[in-house]
């Protein structure tokens, strides 16, 4: 174990906590309110503002900016914050701000998630883990994502939308509602494009539970049957299988709509 190593050239200032084995490169900034965990390394050229706790073995590149004041008309200056998981990568020019006293005073963040080049992660958001948030991909406020999903390059997320886990968002998409889990949603305005089957089968599911989840969303969105019937034929066929349950879950909690 070992202290952290800051730059001579980076200005951290004396109150923020650093765990063992930082590693802060030069002309990064680093605010008073900052907790950085242990092995997390911050390339040249970040900055750390606000009330920021960033997990360990997280990696930063250069000209990043995390807890930055919210882009939102309304805030007024109020002690929000960021809190960052682990082993999170954080490629140039990523922005995530802080979060606003109308949306819980805080933005989240997971952990093993992959952010390219200009993601954007505005205030509020509440992002899971293992999702990757391809170059430009950017999130407006109050937007949740679940884990495992994908955002395309250049994609825009509405405000007050989620994206479920395991949705895969396409590049240059626009987003406005919710984004169905294991579905392709793609375009602008986006539109569902079917079961993301190949997906499906590179991360390992049974191919008994691929053929409920292509069941479960023809069902629901193919059928012409309205759609609480088609819920209710559903969870009398499969609704024993975790996965349909959560497919049938989110799109009956869904407030903005889902993807069709």
């Amino acid at each position: 174990m070992s202290e952290a190593r800051v730059d001579p050239r980076a200005v951290v200032h004396p109150n923020a906590k650093l765990g063992e084995d930082v590693d802060i490169g030069p002309f990064c900034v680093v605010g008073p309110d900052v907790t950085i965990g242990a092995r997390t390394r911050l390339a040249a050229h970040v900055v750390i503002d606000g009330r920021v706790s960033l997990g360990a073995d997280n990696v930063v590149a250069p000209f990043a900016s995390l807890g930055g004041a919210p882009q939102d008309l309304k805030y007024a200056g109020e002690a929000t914050s960021v809190t960052i998981g682990a082993a999170n990568r954080f490629c140039e020019y990523v922005t995530v701000s802080r979060g606003t006293a109308a949306g819980g005073w805080i933005t989240r963040i997971g952990d093993n998630n992959l952010f390219m080049a200009y993601a954007h992660i505005a205030h509020d958001a509440d992002v899971g883990s293992r999702i990757v948030f391809a170059n430009a991909a950017t999130l407006a406020g109050h937007v949740e994502v679940g884990d495992d999903a994908t955002v395309g390059a250049f994609s825009g997320v509405h405000q007050f939308c989620r994206i479920a886990k395991h949705a895969f968002v396409g590049g240059y998409s626009v987003v406005t509602q919710d984004a169905l889990p294991w579905v392709l949603t793609v375009g602008n305005r986006a539109v569902s494009h079917g079961v993301n089957v190949v997906g499906l089968k590179r991360k390992g599911y049974p191919q008994e539970t691929v053929d409920a989840i292509k069941r479960c969303y023809m069902t629901l969105f193919r059928s012409r049957m309205l759609l609480d019937e088609a819920v209710a034929k559903i969870e009398e066929e499969s609704g024993s299988i975790p996965e349909i349950r959560y497919f049938l879950d989110f799109v009956k909690s869904s407030k903005r709509g889902v993807v069709r």
